[in-house]
């Protein structure tokens, strides 16, 4: 195993899969020489040179564009959109385009196409750049929506992304990118749809995504001194959604509470929250509880966005409450 950082794993898998395939190619804005805004593709440049890892001028839509002809020709393009609210620049192709090409030519054209991108709160960007958006991925069919919380399941999924026939949307969220983790040494690739159990327990599930996830499972750790046992799950992929897992773990602790980063009104947990009330309602020893950022838009005030966002603290409470 090797230790790497949110970031450096991130590098990793797309040098992997480029070195492995000649029809990998990245393309987004200052993701050569620079590495990236955020140090995400450090030495990519330097290794693949400029003809597969490309600067783009300030134009999602031109990103896009390029990637959807370029993956519709044979090639398989990693797109970077800078932050995830840029992504509203481009929607139209990203949801009217890209999701539907495959359904649309009855199967004859297909994207293998990654749009990666910097995602969520906790960095003090204020409210255009730290919206948590996957919900607004998985609204969309045809794609598929990652997001994982560890540089190894980062590495891994990314990997399988790119390998995909569909297009992905790969959600990395910004506060991660210095945490470090052991990675597999070699070839690293995980599979989409795949959700994981990272703490069992028997009074409770929490069910969480992406920077959600080690605030639920510190949160778990201390449920334990209130005589709380909790399962974690982290979720890792929102399109294809692992409901076997989630709804198996719910049955066992018949509790079910939802950790979301995005706000309240149609977020991601409303949708397991309604697929464990219709597959599992008679397990259930209580409510649903989901426990989100409000439906506002998230302040840049250090003070505010902490309030804004779901805490160790708010878990904690939230869970002791609804379990008395």
């Amino acid at each position: 195993m090797a230790e790497l950082s949110f970031r450096e794993a991130i590098a990793a898998a797309i040098a992997q899969e480029m070195a492995r395939d000649p029809m990998v190619y990245f393309i987004g804005e200052d993701v050569g020489a620079a590495g990236g805004v955020f140090k995400a593709t450090v030495g990519l440049f330097e290794r693949f040179g400029p003809e597969r890892v490309r600067d783009t001028p300030i134009s999602e839509q031109a990103i896009i564009g390029a990637a959807m002809g370029a993956a519709m020709t044979g090639l398989r393009p990693v797109a970077e959109i800078m932050f995830s609210d840029f992504l509203a620049t481009c929607w139209d192709m990203v949801a009217n385009q890209v999701a539907k090409t495959r359904y649309m030519t009855d199967g004859q054209v297909s994207l293998p196409l990654v749009i990666r991108t910097a995602n969520g709160g906790g960095t003090r960007f204020g409210a255009q750049h730290s919206q948590s958006l996957e919900n607004w991925g998985m609204s969309v069919p045809g794609l598929k929506v990652v997001a994982p919380s560890t540089p190894a399941d980062a590495m891994g999924l990314l990997a399988a992304a790119i390998r995909d026939p569909d297009p992905v949307l790969f959600f990395e969220q910004k506060s991660l990118y210095g945490v470090k983790g052991e990675v597999p040494e070699g070839e690293h690739v995980d599979r989409l749809g795949s959700a994981k159990v990272l703490r069992s327990g028997k009074d409770c599930t929490i069910v969480a995504l992406a920077a959600m996830v080690p605030r639920a499972l510190r949160a778990a750790e201390k449920l334990e001194d209130l005589d709380i046992d909790a399962t974690v799950v982290d979720v890792r992929s929102l399109v294809p959604l692992d409901t076997r897992t989630i709804l198996g773990e719910i049955v066992k602790t018949g509790r079910l509470f939802t950790v979301e980063e995005n706000p309240r009104l149609c977020g991601w947990g409303a949708e397991i929250a309604s697929i464990a009330a219709d597959e599992c309602f008679d397990d259930l020893d209580g409510p649903i509880v989901r426990i989100t950022t409000p439906h506002v838009p998230l302040p840049a005030a250090d003070v505010l966005e902490d309030v804004a966002m779901p805490s160790v603290e708010r878990i904690i409470e939230t869970v002791r409450k609804s379990m008395r």
